[in-house]
C-alpha cells in the first residue's frame, strides 16, 4: 500500500521524502496554531518562534557531527539534543515538546529506519518530542543540568521501547537470550549516556554557562 513512499529496503523515495517534509512542516504550524488558539498569553511570539527555528536548525546541524555511530541506528553528536532542550529550558514543556517534535520529524528524514508506524513513533516522534520534559526542571536550581538529564533518560526509554517490540527480532540466531532483556536498555542508553556526559561538561565551564545565561535572557525578554 506504502510501495510508492518506502523502499523494500526501508529507506524513503523521493515521493517518501516530500510527504514527510509537508507533513512535517503542517504538523508544526498546526501544533503552534492550536496551542495558542485560546489564549493571546499562550500564543508564541515571533521572536520565539524564531529562536525555536534557530534551536532546530543547530540541533540538525550538530547532528550530522557524529563522533561515535553506533551499527544499529544512534550516535553520540556533538550537543544536537541541547538545543532542543534549551527551549524547552526557555519557554516550557509544550514550545519544548513542539520543537522536538518537528526535530523529530527531520531525524527521521535525515535517517529514517521503517519497520512499522508505530516503530517510527517510538525512535522519530516520541523519542525526541520527550526532550521537551526538560521544562519541568526550568525554575530549579541547576535546572538547565536536571533537565537535560531528565530529557535524555526520557528521549532513551521509548527508543528502549521501540527496540523490545521490533528491533530485537533482527537480532542474530546466536544471540544470547539472557541479554535480551537488557539489551534495548543498554544499547540506546550506552550512546545517549555519552552524549549526555559531554554535553553536561562542555555547559558546565563557567564561559559556556555564563554564556548560555545570556541567550536565555535575550530569549525570554
Amino acid at each position: 500500500m506504502f510501495s510508492f513512499l518506502v523502499t523494500a529496503e526501508g529507506s524513503l523515495t523521493t515521493a517518501g521524502y516530500l510527504v514527510c517534509v509537508g507533513a512535517g512542516i503542517a504538523l508544526f504550524l498546526l501544533a503552534i496554531f492550536f496551542a495558542g488558539k485560546n489564549s493571546e498569553k499562550n500564543k508564541m511570539s515571533t521572536k520565539q518562534l524564531v529562536f525555536c527555528a534557530t534551536a532546530i536548525a543547530l540541533a540538525f546541524a550538530t547532528s550530522y557531527i557524529k563522533i561515535i555511530k553506533m551499527p544499529w541506528g544512534g550516535s553520540v553528536t556533538l550537543c544536537s539534543m541541547l538545543f532542543i532542550v534549551l527551549v524547552a529550558n526557555w519557554y516550557g514543556v509544550r514550545a519544548g515538546v513542539l520543537v522536538g517534535l518537528a526535530y523529530g520529524i527531520l531525524q527521521f528524514i535525515q535517517e529514517p529506519y521503517v519497520l512499522s508506524f508505530f516503530q517510527v513513533c517510538c525512535d522519530y516522534i516520541l523519542a525526541f518530542a520527550a526532550l521537551g520534559v526538560a521544562g519541568f526542571f526550568a525554575k530549579s536550581s541547576k535546572g538547565l543540568l536536571k533537565g537535560y538529564l531528565a530529557a535524555v533518560l526520557a528521549r532513551g526509554a521509548f527508543h528502549a521501547l521501540g527496540g523490545y517490540l521490533y528491533w530485537m527480532s533482527y537480532m542474530p540466531d546466536n544471540f544470547p537470550p539472557s541479554l535480551e532483556s537488557v539489551y534495548p536498555i543498554v544499547y540506546n542508553y550506552s550512546f545517549l549516556l555519552a552524549e549526555a556526559l559531554i554535553t553536561m561538561v562542555v555547559v558546565s565551564i563557567p564561559s559556556v554557562a555564563a554564556a548560555l545565561l545570556q541567550v536565555k535572557k535575550t530569549a525570554v525578554a
